[in-house]
């Protein structure tokens, strides 16, 4: 199968070094600086057992490719705000033998919080989810690093909305041989709740900083326990974090990079680069949604989705909020 990284930036161009470095068929779509410089310079990825240069090809879309194979992964990494548009370019595309991407194509969803599957499934008959565990950060145009050790991360695979077919072990298993643990299975929304209630705390960390401070974990405590509420009320089954856990183990640790900071996590890179977007919509807004369909009050999650979007639109800085602003504000909620 050839692996159609689709969003090379952190978690992606993770994922797609480490399937080149394992002797797989990789090609990497990005856009902008980081576009050229990995057509100029190749991937640098950085992990705790070295740096290494991947030059593969580098494409913006899909027309530079012409028709696709029909051997062909589309592995959709972009941060969930820029599915759709990546999902509309894509599945129109046609594939060698008169079909198209969406009629024909196994689409896997690399993104977090739930709403990636679902608008995948509007378009592409052959969707797959994947719960990402994948400490990594975006260092610069051309340049990503991922600190797991011994294995770089693990990314929990299945059909959406439930099942399991050779295709998605056939992923796995390359994914297993690229320092990547791929557990196949039927129930991938399980895994998928249990990570967006981790990652509500994403907008906290956005916010104020590095998730140290009792107040900050306090926060983020709140947004989960509304979290869990709504999935109380909608009949939603998470794995909850001690399986996530136990499950992990000492297989993925975080280690230090020479010469590489450890960045936050995605909402906080979002802010760093200055996107203009962020992901609280589809993580704090799922919470806030579900509580408004069950009648679930989330004036803890509905905040946080407020505060994280008006940061980006208006570029501010990540970790500018004293957490004792954002504490006030949530009692004031």
């Amino acid at each position: 199968m050839r692996y159609l990284i689709i969003g090379a930036g952190a978690v992606g161009g993770s994922v797609g070094g480490r399937l080149a470095e394992a002797g797989h068929d990789v090609v990497l779509v990005a856009r902008g600086a980081h576009h050229a410089a990995l057509r100029e310079h190749g991937l640098r990825l950085t992990t705790p057992d070295g740096t290494r240069v991947h030059r593969v090809p580098a494409v913006r879309g899909p027309a530079e490719l012409g028709p696709l194979r029909p051997d062909d992964v589309l592995f959709l990494a972009v941060k969930i705000q820029d599915a759709e548009a990546a999902l509309a370019v894509w599945g129109p595309h046609p594939v060698a033998g008169g079909t198209t991407a969406a009629e024909a194509l196994p689409l896997v969803c690399a993104q977090n919080g739930v709403e990636g599957e679902r608008l995948a499934l509007r378009r592409f008959a052959r969707v797959y989810g994947c719960c990402v565990w994948l400490p990594s950060t975006y260092v610069e145009p051309g340049a990503v690093s991922a600190a797991g050790a011994p294995y770089t991360g693990m990314l929990h695979l299945g059909r959406y909305p439930a099942g399991t077919d050779d295709t998605v072990r056939g992923i796995a298993a390359d994914l297993a041989g690229a320092k990547l643990l791929a557990p196949v299975t039927a129930n991938v929304l399980r895994w998928k709740y249990g990570k967006l209630l981790g990652n509500l705390g994403n907008a906290v960390e956005a916010l104020t900083g590095p998730l140290r401070d009792d107040a900050a974990l306090d926060l983020c405590a709140r947004a989960r326990a509304e979290g869990r509420a709504v999935f109380a009320a909608a009949g939603i089954e998470a794995v909850g974090e001690r399986e996530q856990r136990e499950t992990r183990g000492d297989l993925v640790t975080l280690e230090p990079l020479d010469g590489v900071e450890r960045g936050g996590g995605s909402s906080w890179q979002s802010l760093i680069r200055g996107t203009g977007t962020i992901e609280a919509d589809h993580l704090n807004g799922e919470i806030v949604l579900l509580g408004r369909l069950h009648g679930v009050p989330t004036p803890v999650n509905a905040l946080l989705q407020r505060l994280a979007n008006t940061f980006a639109q208006e570029r501010r800085a990540a970790g500018s909020m004293p957490v004792a602003e954002l504490a006030r504000l949530v009692k004031e909620a």
